[in-house]
């Protein structure tokens, strides 16, 4: 089952936002990377992002979903006619991967989840190493 536990909201203040969602909506702040604050209820992750001259309209800019098994979740995107999710830059402390679905909405997959920041070099350390 896949479940839902990230979303991304652009804004031209991300750091009035996160004020706003920790003291007036009782939010906890889980991270900052530069200008980026990352807010959660403990379950659901929001990430605050600034917005940039290039992007669309503040706003929602993704959501993302934890799985089990990336691979499979991938091949269904891709049997359902839609371009094969893309590998997240390893600086992204939650996601591998993104996808998307028909309309062009954008959702970050992750089997490490978005209850602690981990960056890929960081998951990439715990796999076991490869013999042979």
């Amino acid at each position: 089952m896949v479940k839902i536990r990230h979303l991304a909201i652009k804004s031209p203040n991300p750091g009035k936002l996160a004020a706003f969602y920790c003291d007036v909506l009782g939010l906890t702040l889980q991270h900052k990377s530069g200008s980026g604050y990352y807010v959660t209820d403990g379950y659901l992750t929001i990430a605050l992002l600034q917005c940039r001259p290039e992007d669309s309209p503040p706003g929602i800019n993704h959501f993302g979903i934890e799985v089990d098994d990336a691979v499979a979740v991938g091949k269904s995107i891709v049997a359902a006619g839609l371009p094969a999710p893309t590998q997240r830059k390893s600086s992204t402390p939650y996601a591998e991967q993104r996808g998307m679905d028909p309309d062009g909405n954008l959702f970050d997959i992750s089997v490490h989840g978005y209850g602690e920041v981990e960056y890929q070099p960081e998951r990439d350390a715990k796999k076991p190493a490869k013999v042979g």
